[in-house]
């Protein structure tokens, strides 16, 4: 594998205009834009794009399209990763998403930070800061993981939140910015009627 442009982490670097990462990110766009113009159905030729577009998937990775990210092979998702409709990663740093973790609609996660100075970020300059998101998350439709955070297993992201401070195992957290609201108990099993086997919908 030949040598890819290095991204500093947690440190300014001129990003706007550097011939190395502009290459790298058409290259990724245009397997992006290929992925989203496939059929739903043509499972076996989404899942060949993706093992080339990402850094490493597990067993069972589904992302509906549309989809975009910027170079793709700082992404590492695991085992049954699901991901909606309009899922947009800036993976500058690495992103690594873990088991059963599922991502409803429209939905960002950003490892970028563009420099709060107006004359740096004038010039082009920008922070990449890595984003780790545990087993068996759920992240609710409109939410946004800013750069730097972690999101620990189990976690539930309400719908709409704004994630600028990493998230322990095992919350609720919701809103701008997202905040815990409760701990996931046992009681969280009870919170809706199951359908019996019996009753449940079937295929004539």
């Amino acid at each position: 594998m030949k040598e890819r442009p290095h991204i500093p982490i947690y440190t300014l670097f001129e990003a706007n205009g550097v011939p190395a990462l502009e290459k790298e990110i058409a290259k990724c766009k245009a397997i992006c834009h290929k992925y989203n113009r496939l059929s739903p159905n043509q499972k076996s030729k989404q899942q060949k794009l993706l093992r080339s577009l990402l850094g490493g998937t597990g067993k069972n990775a589904a992302i509906l399209s549309p989809f975009w990210c910027d170079y793709g092979y700082n992404i590492f998702a695991g085992d049954n990763f699901y991901a909606n409709h309009g899922l947009v990663i800036t993976d500058g740093a690495k992103v690594t998403i873990g088991d059963d973790v599922f991502i409803a609609p429209n939905c960002c996660i950003t490892t970028a930070e563009h420099a709060v100075d107006p004359e740096q970020r004038k010039a082009g300059m920008e922070v990449a800061k890595p984003v780790t998101i545990g087993n068996n998350v759920w992240l609710g439709a409109n939410v946004t993981v800013l750069a730097g955070v972690s999101i620990g297993d189990n976690a539930v992201i309400g719908a709409g939140s704004v994630v600028t401070r990493s998230i322990p195992a095992n919350v609720v957290a919701v809103g701008v910015p997202c905040r815990v609201l409760r701990e996931i108990t046992e009681e969280d099993k009870r919170r809706y009627p199951i359908v019996p086997e019996s009753r449940a919908p079937r295929t004539e």
